[in-house]
Protein backbone atom coordinates (compact mmCIF):
# COMPACT_ATOMS: atom_id res chain seq x y z
CA UNK A 1 0.00 0.00 0.00
CA UNK A 2 3.27 2.57 0.49
CA UNK A 3 4.20 2.27 -2.88
CA UNK A 4 0.83 3.19 -3.78
CA UNK A 5 -0.19 5.37 -2.16
CA UNK A 6 3.42 7.30 -3.16
CA UNK A 7 2.53 6.48 -6.88
CA UNK A 8 -0.60 7.95 -6.34
CA UNK A 9 0.65 10.82 -4.60
CA UNK A 10 3.28 11.79 -7.22
CA UNK A 11 0.79 11.11 -9.82
CA UNK A 12 -1.24 14.04 -8.43
CA UNK A 13 1.21 16.47 -7.77
CA UNK A 14 2.82 15.89 -11.63
CA UNK A 15 -0.80 16.47 -12.66
CA UNK A 16 -0.94 19.95 -11.06
CA UNK A 17 -4.61 19.25 -11.26
CA UNK A 18 -4.84 19.77 -7.77
CA UNK A 19 -3.88 23.49 -8.46
CA UNK A 20 -8.05 24.59 -9.04
CA UNK A 21 -9.47 22.88 -5.93
CA UNK A 22 -6.23 24.56 -3.82
CA UNK A 23 -7.02 28.07 -5.14
CA UNK A 24 -9.89 27.88 -4.85
CA UNK A 25 -10.04 27.21 -1.18
CA UNK A 26 -7.57 30.19 -1.14
CA UNK A 27 -10.14 32.22 -2.44
CA UNK A 28 -12.24 31.01 -0.36
CA UNK A 29 -10.42 32.12 2.54
CA UNK A 30 -9.23 35.15 1.24
CA UNK A 31 -12.97 35.98 0.49
CA UNK A 32 -14.36 34.67 3.99
CA UNK A 33 -11.58 35.23 6.79
CA UNK A 34 -10.37 38.47 7.52
CA UNK A 35 -7.43 39.38 9.93
CA UNK A 36 -8.71 40.59 13.39
CA UNK A 37 -12.19 38.53 13.27
CA UNK A 38 -13.10 36.32 16.39
CA UNK A 39 -10.94 33.15 15.54
CA UNK A 40 -13.74 30.74 16.33
CA UNK A 41 -15.80 31.67 13.64
CA UNK A 42 -13.13 32.13 11.18
CA UNK A 43 -12.16 28.48 11.87
CA UNK A 44 -15.77 27.39 11.50
CA UNK A 45 -15.64 29.35 7.98
CA UNK A 46 -12.26 27.23 7.51
CA UNK A 47 -12.90 23.92 7.96
CA UNK A 48 -16.30 24.06 6.03
CA UNK A 49 -15.28 25.33 3.06
CA UNK A 50 -12.45 22.70 3.10
CA UNK A 51 -15.35 20.27 2.67
CA UNK A 52 -16.07 20.70 -1.10
CA UNK A 53 -12.16 21.30 -1.67
CA UNK A 54 -11.48 17.33 -0.01
CA UNK A 55 -14.53 16.29 -2.39
CA UNK A 56 -13.07 17.88 -5.47
CA UNK A 57 -9.96 16.36 -4.38
CA UNK A 58 -11.16 12.93 -4.34
CA UNK A 59 -12.43 12.90 -7.47
CA UNK A 60 -9.08 14.13 -9.17
CA UNK A 61 -6.96 11.20 -7.50
CA UNK A 62 -9.71 8.48 -8.51
CA UNK A 63 -10.25 9.74 -12.30
CA UNK A 64 -6.85 11.46 -13.40
CA UNK A 65 -5.16 8.52 -14.02
CA UNK A 66 -5.21 7.23 -17.86
CA UNK A 67 -6.79 4.21 -18.32
CA UNK A 68 -3.63 1.90 -19.44
CA UNK A 69 -2.47 2.60 -16.35
CA UNK A 70 -5.00 1.94 -14.37
CA UNK A 71 -5.12 -1.31 -15.60
CA UNK A 72 -1.55 -1.98 -15.32
CA UNK A 73 -1.96 -1.13 -11.13
CA UNK A 74 -4.98 -2.82 -10.92
CA UNK A 75 -3.75 -5.73 -12.43
CA UNK A 76 -0.98 -5.62 -10.36
CA UNK A 77 -1.93 -4.91 -7.19
CA UNK A 78 -5.77 -5.35 -6.81
CA UNK A 79 -8.47 -2.89 -8.13
CA UNK A 80 -9.64 -2.51 -4.43
CA UNK A 81 -6.70 -1.45 -3.52
CA UNK A 82 -6.00 0.64 -6.03
CA UNK A 83 -8.85 2.57 -5.66
CA UNK A 84 -8.05 2.74 -2.19
CA UNK A 85 -4.80 4.37 -2.40
CA UNK A 86 -6.56 7.19 -4.80
CA UNK A 87 -8.91 7.86 -1.94
CA UNK A 88 -6.55 7.84 0.81
CA UNK A 89 -4.20 10.41 -0.99
CA UNK A 90 -6.65 12.94 -1.63
CA UNK A 91 -7.73 12.59 2.00
CA UNK A 92 -3.93 12.65 3.07
CA UNK A 93 -3.95 15.96 0.42
CA UNK A 94 -7.04 17.67 1.99
CA UNK A 95 -5.97 16.94 5.66
CA UNK A 96 -2.55 18.68 5.07
CA UNK A 97 -4.26 21.60 3.64
CA UNK A 98 -6.50 21.85 5.99
CA UNK A 99 -4.16 21.51 8.78
CA UNK A 100 -2.19 24.27 7.20
CA UNK A 101 -4.99 26.26 6.69
CA UNK A 102 -6.32 26.16 10.16
CA UNK A 103 -2.85 26.87 11.63
CA UNK A 104 -2.57 30.15 9.56
CA UNK A 105 -5.97 31.31 10.44
CA UNK A 106 -6.04 31.05 14.39
CA UNK A 107 -2.32 33.32 14.38
CA UNK A 108 -4.47 35.93 12.22
CA UNK A 109 -7.09 35.91 14.01
CA UNK A 110 -8.16 38.19 16.89
CA UNK A 111 -7.95 35.61 20.29
CA UNK A 112 -11.63 36.40 21.50
CA UNK A 113 -15.27 35.53 21.10
CA UNK A 114 -17.61 37.15 18.91
CA UNK A 115 -17.72 40.80 20.13
CA UNK A 116 -14.43 40.35 21.46
CA UNK A 117 -15.73 40.07 25.33
CA UNK A 118 -13.60 36.82 26.45
CA UNK A 119 -10.07 35.84 25.49
CA UNK A 120 -9.84 32.58 23.52
CA UNK A 121 -6.31 31.18 23.84
CA UNK A 122 -5.07 30.77 20.43
CA UNK A 123 -3.44 27.14 21.42
CA UNK A 124 -7.18 26.19 22.81
CA UNK A 125 -9.24 27.55 19.57
CA UNK A 126 -6.78 25.79 17.46
CA UNK A 127 -7.29 22.58 19.17
CA UNK A 128 -11.04 22.50 18.54
CA UNK A 129 -9.84 23.86 14.72
CA UNK A 130 -8.30 20.88 13.63
CA UNK A 131 -10.98 18.35 14.64
CA UNK A 132 -12.98 20.11 12.76
CA UNK A 133 -11.29 20.50 9.78
CA UNK A 134 -10.64 16.77 9.99
CA UNK A 135 -14.31 15.69 9.94
CA UNK A 136 -14.49 17.86 6.87
CA UNK A 137 -11.79 16.45 4.95
CA UNK A 138 -13.21 13.10 5.95
CA UNK A 139 -16.93 13.98 5.40
CA UNK A 140 -16.06 15.53 1.85
CA UNK A 141 -13.30 12.70 0.89
CA UNK A 142 -16.60 10.10 1.46
CA UNK A 143 -18.27 12.27 -1.00
CA UNK A 144 -16.15 12.36 -3.23
CA UNK A 145 -15.85 8.48 -2.94
CA UNK A 146 -19.38 7.93 -3.51
CA UNK A 147 -20.15 10.77 -6.74
CA UNK A 148 -16.95 8.99 -8.62
CA UNK A 149 -15.84 6.11 -10.10
CA UNK A 150 -17.01 3.43 -9.98
CA UNK A 151 -20.16 4.34 -8.26
CA UNK A 152 -20.52 7.09 -10.33
CA UNK A 153 -19.56 6.16 -13.72
CA UNK A 154 -20.79 9.34 -16.13
CA UNK A 155 -19.32 12.95 -15.20
CA UNK A 156 -22.81 14.47 -16.38
CA UNK A 157 -24.54 12.69 -12.99
CA UNK A 158 -21.53 12.34 -10.65
CA UNK A 159 -20.17 15.81 -10.39
CA UNK A 160 -23.67 17.60 -9.93
CA UNK A 161 -24.17 14.75 -7.67
CA UNK A 162 -21.15 15.22 -5.50
CA UNK A 163 -21.79 19.69 -5.41
CA UNK A 164 -25.17 18.35 -4.09
CA UNK A 165 -23.55 15.75 -1.65
CA UNK A 166 -20.86 18.46 -0.41
CA UNK A 167 -23.44 20.94 0.30
CA UNK A 168 -26.04 18.36 2.43
CA UNK A 169 -23.50 17.55 4.29
CA UNK A 170 -22.52 20.71 5.52
CA UNK A 171 -26.40 21.90 6.18
CA UNK A 172 -28.61 18.41 7.03
CA UNK A 173 -28.49 18.57 10.64
CA UNK A 174 -27.01 15.53 12.38
CA UNK A 175 -23.75 15.68 9.79
CA UNK A 176 -20.52 15.32 11.35
CA UNK A 177 -19.28 18.40 9.45
CA UNK A 178 -22.37 20.33 10.47
CA UNK A 179 -22.16 19.53 14.05
CA UNK A 180 -18.35 20.70 13.68
CA UNK A 181 -18.66 23.81 12.17
CA UNK A 182 -21.87 24.44 13.93
CA UNK A 183 -19.66 23.86 17.75
CA UNK A 184 -17.29 26.23 16.75
CA UNK A 185 -20.04 29.09 15.94
CA UNK A 186 -21.56 28.82 18.69
CA UNK A 187 -18.31 28.30 20.97
CA UNK A 188 -17.17 31.92 19.41
CA UNK A 189 -20.31 33.29 21.34
CA UNK A 190 -19.58 32.22 24.38
CA UNK A 191 -16.08 31.95 24.44
CA UNK A 192 -15.82 28.74 24.89
CA UNK A 193 -13.77 26.11 22.05
CA UNK A 194 -14.93 22.96 22.05
CA UNK A 195 -13.20 19.85 20.68
CA UNK A 196 -15.40 18.24 18.22
CA UNK A 197 -14.17 14.83 19.47
CA UNK A 198 -17.45 12.60 18.75
CA UNK A 199 -18.18 14.34 15.14
CA UNK A 200 -14.51 13.80 14.14
CA UNK A 201 -15.01 10.00 15.28
CA UNK A 202 -18.55 9.99 13.44
CA UNK A 203 -16.70 11.36 10.43
CA UNK A 204 -13.99 8.39 10.46
CA UNK A 205 -16.80 5.99 10.69
CA UNK A 206 -18.79 7.37 6.95
CA UNK A 207 -15.15 8.12 5.39
CA UNK A 208 -14.62 4.22 6.02
CA UNK A 209 -17.70 3.36 5.18
CA UNK A 210 -17.68 5.24 1.97
CA UNK A 211 -14.38 3.68 1.19
CA UNK A 212 -14.75 0.26 1.76
CA UNK A 213 -18.11 0.89 -0.64
CA UNK A 214 -16.08 2.09 -3.40
CA UNK A 215 -13.52 -0.21 -3.11
CA UNK A 216 -15.86 -3.34 -2.82
CA UNK A 217 -17.50 -1.75 -6.06
CA UNK A 218 -13.96 -1.32 -7.80
CA UNK A 219 -13.19 -4.95 -7.52
CA UNK A 220 -16.69 -6.48 -8.20
CA UNK A 221 -16.82 -3.62 -11.72
CA UNK A 222 -13.04 -4.70 -12.88
CA UNK A 223 -12.66 -5.47 -16.18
Amino acid sequence: MTALLRYQSDLLLRSQRWLPPVILYAVFLCVGVRSGEPVLDSLGYTAAALLPVAAWLTRICVTGEPAAARACVAAARGPARAQLAGLLTALFAAALLGTAATVVVALISDPASNGHRVHVAPWRATASGLPAALACALLGAAVGALTCRPVLRSTGRAVPAMLLGALLALVVAGSPAQAAVSGLVTGSRTGRAPVPVLPLVAAALVAAAAFAVSARLASRRAP
